[in-house]
């Protein structure tokens, strides 16, 4: 048998074994929630963010049993707020981390690979100045470290730009005292939407996981070791345990919270570093590249990141000892940025009127002694504890597969024993190349964008947008959600669509998930998606079963979160 035929011949035994047909989806939710308290997982997770996706995709791919319990909606903590950047960091090269950058730079080749509807080459340019702390010849030093260190697989290899070419390339760019530049390639990609899409690679083998479920305490043996978690359905208020053979946490910046809830004797482990970003319109700094602006004084990067019709700008670093859940923009990190952006680009008058959004995230660090925040490192750390669950806390997005596999790697070590590995391969249901649930290129998609918009009766421009966001995918989605074709309001069926099959294939519950993790219109309409608000509610009641009220409530919330994280702008 061919490798082709056999990878599909498995894909088919995944595809009837757990029944794809299902989907991961607001029903799956409930049959998992009814089928989690009889059975003994091998592993349970606590926290539905990239880490914990990534391990639940690792751990149901061997062959294991696992559950996953996310408090909140997926993705809806650090993970979703980020640069939204597939990164080595030229800046840890200062740091002298090494093994961090090369690492980072071998799984952003990898992610080219397995999700290329979701991880985009992007070119991102570097400006000298006089007044820059790293000068050019030591910057083209790095740059050839960087490019060697990824092994020379990089989507470009780096360029050094004259003063005038560099002018040319950003048109925008103040021109006093400037150098020249270096041009580098990394990657932007969509971080929610990659979670998700882990999390449903992890439903095809076999892993159950579900949102809006609450741990309340743990249940231990005679030798304190956890045997169980007492935990809570969110959204029916029903009690019910989950019993594992072993517990791992990768709740992020509450590492600590939930390490002093379930261990006795608990040491902190974070060093919590708030960043924010925002939006602004890409008509208001028309860049084709990811600018790299370089902070001297706290030694900081802040990047200037093109997105279709926007610019993300970000991000902070700053230390946060609070509730992570409390976490957002205030008035002092936009200007922060604010500044910075003036220093780079001054003709362009950006002002606080042209952020479209605005969001704040917290980042766990682990706490190494280290004088800054920008100096702390972003290494993983990984701490197994007598009690019979283990924690991950640290790390950077781009590495989140090779964290997955290091924790399950050291679990397997540690708590299973060699009977236990002989069954979890007989069970074994890795696919040889493994990819994510959708895996056409991007460009395939995007050739067909044009057939499909006179075939559904669609704009271009909406047509390509599905394409760009679900590859092939989208296809289906047309064929699936013909009904929604018929514009309710010119422009909103997309987002209905959108809606759809986020219920049906991202366990999406809630009408602020769908608005800020499901799909891009906080960050990218001036107006947040209020224009389609009420269609893409009518669509979500009918295929909740939400009453007028619940429907009204569920509206009130996504304006609430507005108000909180955009409240900054009440102060100008």
């Amino acid at each position: 048998m061919s490798g082709a035929a056999n990878q599909m011949n498995l894909q088919n035994r995944v595809e009837h074994k757990f029944g794809l047909h299902n989907y991961f989806s607001s029903q799956a939710r409930e049959v998992f929630l009814a089928q989690i308290p009889g059975e003994d997982f091998d592993l349970c997770i606590i926290g539905g963010g990239i880490t914990g996706a990534g391990v639940a995709r690792d751990a149901a791919s061997r062959g294991m049993r696992v559950c996953l319990l996310e408090q909140d909606d997926f993705a809806s903590g650090t993970s979703s707020r980020s640069s939204k950047l597939i990164h080595g960091g030229i800046r840890y090269l200062e740091n002298l981390e090494f093994h961090l950058v090369f690492e980072a730079l071998n799984e952003r080749r990898v992610l080219f690979e397995i999700a290329p509807h979701l991880v985009h080459p992007l070119t991102f340019v570097l400006p000298v100045y006089e007044s820059s702390r790293v000068g050019m010849f030591k910057m083209g030093l790095g740059m050839w470290l960087y490019d060697a260190l990824a092994l020379f697989h990089t989507p470009k290899f780096h360029q050094r730009l004259s003063f005038e070419a560099s002018l040319h390339q950003v048109p925008y760019l103040k021109a006093a005292g400037l150098k020249g530049s270096y041009l580098y390639s990394d990657a932007y990609m969509d971080d929610d939407r990659l979670v998700l899409e882990t999390l449903r690679s992890a439903h095809s083998f076999g892993a159950k996981s579900v949102n809006y479920v609450k741990v309340l305490k743990s249940q231990k043996d005679e030798a304190k070791r956890i045997t169980a978690l007492e935990c809570e359905d969110l959204k029916s208020n029903k009690k019910f345990s989950v019993k594992a053979r072993h517990f791992i946490s990768t709740v992020g910046p509450w590492t600590d919270i939930v390490g002093e809830s379930l261990v006795n004797d608990w040491k902190k482990l974070l060093r919590p570093s708030k960043g924010i970003h925002f939006t602004i319109p890409h008509s208001k700094l028309p860049v084709r590249d990811a600018i790299v602006m370089a902070t001297d004084k706290d030694k900081r990067i802040i990047f200037a990141i093109p997105r279709g019709e926007i610019v993300i700008i970000g991000t902070t670093d700053t230390d946060y000892p609070g509730d992570p859940a409390g976490v957002h923009s205030e008035l002092l990190d936009v200007d922060y940025l604010i500044g910075i952006v003036e220093k780079y680009f001054s003709h362009a008058k950006i002002t606080k009127k042209d952020i479209i959004a605005s969001y704040a995230g917290v980042r766990p660090l682990v706490h190494d002694g280290s004088a800054t925040e920008s100096k702390t490192s972003r290494e993983h750390v990984i701490k197994h504890t007598n009690h019979n669950i283990t924690f991950v806390a640290g790390g950077k997005y781009t590495t989140y597969r090779r964290m997955a596999r290091d924790i399950v790697e050291l679990v397997l070590k540690k708590e299973f024993s060699l009977e236990h590995k002989i069954q979890f391969a007989r069970n074994q249901t890795r696919l040889p190349i493994n990819p994510l649930v959708t895996v056409d290129t991007l460009s395939v998609a995007l050739s067909q964008a044009e057939d499909w918009a006179k075939e559904f009766s669609l704009s271009l421009k909406e047509a390509t947008v599905l394409a760009q966001r679900h590859g092939m995918e989208a296809l289906n989605l047309l064929k699936k959600h013909s009904d929604l074709v018929k514009p309710f309001t010119k422009g909103s069926q997309i987002w209905q669509i959108e809606a759809s099959r986020a219920i049906e294939q991202t366990m999406c519950l809630h009408l602020k998930d769908f608005m800020l993790r499901r799909c891009p219109l906080y960050l990218t309409q001036k107006d947040h998606g209020m224009s389609v608000i009420g269609e893409v509610a009518d669509l979500m009641q009918k295929k909740l079963g939400w009453t007028d009220s619940q429907k009204n409530a569920e509206v009130e919330l996504y304006v609430k979160h507005i108000a909180f994280e955009m409240g900054w702008q009440e102060k100008r």
